[in-house]
């Protein structure tokens, strides 16, 4: 059981407001830190951690409260099952002095049973995870107490196993850090490049490698149309339309929303390229379908009007400048007003040549591409770690 391999120390309950990441002696782990933060083998060189404020008092503090190298801090407190009893396994502390902050359990091995690094991964198993959730209790924030904790079972192998395991266990945290740190790296410079690009800080050449022609700049009912096509019979899928993927059909996600046939007779006609202004569009731009469908008539559809390159448009409409021009646009609207196409009408549009609209939309594309082939090869490690986290040890 737990309890013969860890013992609990001590630990504090210094709220947010007693700690700050600027200056101080002593480092504090926060729960919260656990839950969104930091790495499951925990190094104080790579983590950020912030230090207790100086007007604390710390001398109460025994030195056998500070943690050590094998240390577990868990999470005792957290407002769903996947995250109650997280726990993170102290790997490196470069002398630095460090404890265990609100609602967190300090576990010390007592025993040789169990290597550095192998319970970092042991907590996460299916055979441990569904001991801790059993044990939780409460309704809107759950707990765990020490109690119950130190009565779970934990099956482990051979020293020498474990020593294997870590290392491919650890291999694999080191591939999905890399994965990560490449799809985090891509978002920022598409981000970047896409606020030079739209403010024409960065300029494409033609095929001949001559400049293209200056941008026009069109009010937005010159370049789109209000749609409010109801023709067909309820038989296309309901779109949702969302700010991370757009318009796509219901089936496709988790969204599962109630209709009535005779609500959905009143939906509008979506078609495959169009847009759509919702009630989240103050805060994340014009929504693009990839899809042909219907959505509910609160929802403005924008049909292009122009000739023009629609993925060209469909990465304007959501960029950081277009958002704050809606906003600016749109004083006083607040959550839960629609936009209206009017409101949508007023705001200046770029429209440069349909060339350089292609090799804009292509390029970002491009950049789209390969920031997706990332995410799913950072999918793939992590499906494979939580695979192996879930067979392992049975």
């Amino acid at each position: 059981m737990f309890n013969n391999i860890y013992s609990f120390k001590k630990t504090n309950s210094y709220s947010r407001e007693n700690l700050n990441y600027e200056k101080g002696e002593i480092k504090n782990i926060h729960y919260g830190d656990i839950h969104t933060k930091f790495n499951s083998l925990f190094d104080i060189d790579i983590e950020i951690v912030p230090f207790i404020n100086k007007e604390i008092d710390t001398k109460s503090i025994d030195e056998d409260n500070y943690l050590k190298v094998g240390d577990l801090v868990i999470a005792d407190a957290s407002e769903d099952y996947n995250d109650i009893g997280k726990t993170i396994e102290i790997k490196n502390l470069n002398k630095e002095k460090l404890v265990a902050g609100l609602h967190t359990f300090l576990a010390r091995k007592e025993s040789k049973e169990i290597v550095n690094g192998f319970a970092s991964f042991l907590m996460k198993t299916y055979e441990v995870r569904i001991q801790i959730m059993k044990i939780a209790q409460g309704t809107k924030v759950l707990g765990i107490s020490k109690g119950r904790l130190e009565k779970i079972k934990l099956t482990f192998p051979e020293i020498e196993e474990q020593h294997k395991l870590v290392d491919f266990l650890t291999l694999i945290d080191a591939r999905i850090q890399t994965s990560n740190k490449i799809v985090e790296d891509l978002k920022s410079l598409s981000k970047g490049l896409q606020q030079k690009i739209f403010s024409q800080q960065l300029r494409f050449k033609d095929d001949n490698g001559n400049d293209f022609s200056e941008w026009e700049f069109k009010n937005g009912n010159l370049l789109f149309k209000n749609i409010s096509d109801k023709e067909h019979n309820s038989d296309l899928p309901i779109l949702a339309i969302t700010q991370d993927k757009g318009a796509i059909p219901r089936d496709l996600i988790d969204y599962n929303i109630g209709v009535t046939a005779k609500s959905v007779s009143a939906y509008k006609v979506v078609q495959e390229g169009d847009f759509i202004i919702s009630l989240r569009s103050f805060q994340g731009g014009i929504e693009y379908s990839n899809y042909k469908g219907i959505c509910s008539p609160a929802y403005i559809i924008l049909r292009p009007i122009k000739n023009m390159n629609r993925v060209f448009y469909k990465y304007y409409l959501k960029t950081a400048a277009y958002i704050i021009e809606l906003n600016r646009k749109l004083e006083g609207i607040r959550d839960g007003k629609m936009i209206s196409y009017k409101y949508f009408s007023e705001i200046k549009l770029p429209y440069p040549s349909l060339e350089e609209q292609t090799k804009i939309a292509n390029f970002l594309s491009s950049l789209d591409a390969k920031l997706d082939k990332e995410k799913q090869l950072l999918e793939q490690y992590q499906q494979q770690k939580k695979f192996l986290l879930q067979n392992l040890f049975i």
